[in-house]
């Protein structure tokens, strides 16, 4: 039905290259005896008031703020003058240096010196044109650390938030969350700790963290056991007593050794309204109402085809990949990634284990047995007309979701004012308009 429906294209956004650096280098914690990896984390944009772009990037231990501005070469006036310049100088080296007749200039070892005249003219027309056109190429963007917050963390970071107020940000790892301002690196504040005096005692750890998107004072962080904790920086300095606790009580079904691992939350998002926020764990995809504590508002299945396989995902250590997920502009929709290079989108409008499946590669499949909810299809219809319909039955199993464990699309993002999703496969950034 809809191959055959009317439909508009939109203009796909344009996106050019700004620039590239290097954000941290490997380092090594002498006190423990462990090495630091380079790798990015995580990274969060920054609220500015002017032009310029502010990032703030993380690896395991450090966390740095990078500003990223124009940087623009002068023009062609000036470029004139130190052509010139340039000119004249080289000019009255070489008579200074080489005055003496050729012929006679020897050393002490026997070789001669032989003077080839090859410098270019710098006052011809087509230097002149081709060093302009080096000048305007070079009109580029550059990247400055600003800030470093390090020595903060006995484990590693897991999430970076900003807050509204343009002023803090939160960091969390295992078992605390740090709450620092953006213009002070030495010291931060310890809002949460839950390492127990035994570690023996210890049965849970932060899994996310983030900040609510329009009260500076609300955060939400999620945990190892399943449970999403709602705080109120006012009521308490310390945030790990007076807190809401989001548990999907209803949750059923016999319980066995994979039972709190699959359970674990990878990853949390606040959507625009501030009152849903979604949750993934490895097996679902939960949206939530704050105002409702006991369960959540709509669950979507994501990986219940790979129950009876947890066993051998358990081995390959394959059940403790971390999923992000990412919600639409009008909080209605929403994505998350799978294995086989695949993620899943859904809607609030549609049935819970109805949404479509889509394939990050240069010649992506749609998985057709996923059709969008009447109700539903304006947004997924949009996505799915985008992709080729040619069916690929090597890469699909079960509901249409892969069992290629290796290859797997683990982050992904909805632009905040259009329906476009970025996602990560490998080493390539693919993106999805509706």
């Amino acid at each position: 039905m809809l191959e055959h429906m009317d439909y508009h294209v939109a203009e796909p956004p344009k996106y050019s290259y700004i620039t590239e650096f290097q954000s941290h280098e490997p380092d090594f914690d002498y006190l423990k005896s462990l090495e630091i990896q380079e790798k990015i984390t995580k990274l969060r944009w920054c609220t500015s008031s002017n032009d310029s772009l502010f990032i703030l990037s993380t690896n395991d231990r450090t966390i740095k703020l990078w500003k990223v501005s124009d940087c623009k070469v002068k023009k062609m006036k000036e470029a004139d003058h130190l052509s010139q310049h340039v000119s004249s100088e080289n000019s009255l080296l070489a008579e200074q240096s080489f005055t003496a007749d050729p012929n006679n200039m020897t050393i002490s070892n026997g070789y001669r010196l032989e003077w080839i005249n090859k410098k270019p003219d710098y006052a011809s027309p087509s230097f002149r044109e081709n060093w302009n056109t080096i000048l305007n190429d070079l009109e580029t963007s550059t990247a400055r650390c600003r800030r470093v917050f390090s020595h903060a963390h006995d484990f590693n970071i897991n999430s970076i938030s900003t807050n509204s107020d343009a002023e803090t940000f939160i960091s969390a790892d295992d078992l605390r969350i740090n709450l620092w301002n953006l213009e002070i690196t030495n010291q931060c504040f310890n809002i949460l700790d839950m390492k127990p005096f035994d570690m023996e005692d210890l049965v849970e750890v932060i899994t996310s963290a983030e900040f609510h998107p329009s009260h500076c004072n609300l955060l939400a962080y999620s945990s190892s056991r399943g449970f999403l904790r709602l705080v109120d920086m006012r009521r308490s300095a310390l945030c790990d007593q007076n807190a809401r606790i989001l548990q999907d009580r209803e949750a059923h079904g016999s319980r066995s050794f994979f039972t709190e691992i699959v359970a674990s939350i990878s990853d949390i998002k606040f959507a625009k309204d501030g009152r849903h926020i979604l949750s993934r764990d490895y097996m679902n995809l939960k949206l939530w109402d704050l105002h409702m504590e006991s369960a959540p508002i709509a669950t979507f299945k994501m990986h219940e085809h790979l129950r009876p396989k947890l066993s051998e995902l358990y081995t390959s250590d394959s059940i403790f990949d971390k999923f992000n997920c990412c919600l639409s502009m009008d909080g209605r929709h929403f994505a998350s990634g799978t294995y086989g290079n695949t993620f899943r989108v859904f809607s609030l409008d549609g049935g819970h284990d109805d949404g479509l499946t889509l394939k990050a590669s240069k010649t992506p499949n749609r998985a057709s047995h996923l059709q969008a909810a009447p109700k539903a299809k304006s947004l997924l219809a949009s996505l799915a007309r985008t992709q080729n319909r040619r069916e690929s039955d090597s890469i699909f199993s079960g509901k249409g979701i892969s069992s290629d464990f290796q290859s797997k699309i683990i982050h992904l993002a909805w632009h905040p004012i259009e329906n476009l999703i970025a996602c990560a496969a490998a080493n390539s950034l693919y993106t999805f308009q509706a």
